[in-house]
């Protein structure tokens, strides 16, 4: 049975009772708790919920742009079908332009439409963030590197918060952060993330890492290990409490579904050979179930 399930449910139920509500940049408050912990064994099991739909074959692509293509073009999505990124995308004009909660003068948060100039040549992308990071320092050709022929290497830290770029990025880096080791043939990592949305970015952002060590692992000539994720202000947006209470509810009443299984195939050893299409010929989710879908809003 899926053990994510049982932690995530866990998790919510934690916020609901002893979150405290707060204001934030976006205008709709969140109900937090200061900070969480997971521990997945890959071993044992493929983290995806099945107390709702998750849509795997978006947050795997996601992945992909960011640490496999290296892309900040958001463009690159949208010609998959991914439109995750779509609120943050920069215009032609070389401006991004939202409506969020900023401190005026007397420092009481209040409705301001923000206009930021980031120049043309940065158009269609999220700025200085994610992928653009990876490529800019190398990241992902360091870590198989040092995968490949130095397993003991302590320094194998992947950061893609780096303050010298975060005024230059729409929006820097929630999950920020990922440590690698090799314990005994095993590649294991320990995942930090700054703010977590629970309902929506929570559940992508697991399947993603998940399968990213896969990936990584099966590059290298490894087995998958385990994932440690630590969470810095984990919150539900008070408009998807109801959202999440009837996932509450599913989980109460029916339990939860197996696991799913996850294939890569074993001719693709290359990590930039994965096939990235929307398709995602070289990686499959099988044997996938789930208790349907549930529509969360989306805070920018």
């Amino acid at each position: 049975m899926s053990k994510f399930d049982v932690d995530y449910i866990n998790l919510c139920k934690k916020i609901l009772t002893e979150g405290v509500e707060v204001e934030n940049r976006t205008g709709t408050n969140t109900i937090k708790i200061p900070s969480h912990h997971f521990h997945f064994d890959l071993s044992e099991e493929f983290p995806v919920l099945t107390t709702k739909q998750l849509y795997f074959k978006a947050a795997i692509i996601e992945m992909l742009w960011i640490y496999q293509q290296q892309s900040n073009d958001v463009r690159w999505l949208q010609e998959r079908g991914v439109k995750i990124w779509d609120e943050w995308e920069i215009a032609e004009d070389g401006y991004w332009r939202a409506t969020q909660m900023l401190p005026n003068a007397e420092g009481i948060l209040e409705k301001t439409e923000v206009e930021k100039y980031f120049g043309e040549e940065w158009a269609h992308t999220i700025g200085t963030a994610y992928g653009w990071i990876v490529k800019n320092f190398h990241l992902i050709d360091k870590l198989i590197d040092r995968l490949k022929n130095n397993p003991n290497d302590r320094r194998m830290v992947l950061s893609l918060w780096q303050d010298q770029f975060v005024d230059t990025a729409v929006l820097p880096s929630c999950v920020w952060s990922s440590e690698w080791d090799v314990t005994d043939g095993k590649l294991n990592c320990w995942v930090h993330q700054r703010s977590c949305d629970v309902p929506l970015g929570l559940p992508f952002n697991v399947t993603q890492y998940a399968v990213l060590l896969s990936l990584l692992a099966h590059c290298t000539g490894l087995e998958v290990g385990t994932i440690d994720w630590s969470i810095k202000d984990a919150h539900i947006y008070v408009n998807q409490v109801e959202g999440i209470k009837e996932q509450i509810r599913r989980f109460d009443e029916q339990g939860h579904l197996p696991a799913p299984e996850l294939w890569i195939n074993p001719e693709v050893t290359d990590f930039y050979e994965i096939d990235n299409s929307r398709e995602l010929k070289d990686v499959k989710v099988k044997k996938y179930q789930h208790m349907g879908p549930i529509k969360f809003p989306i805070a920018q």
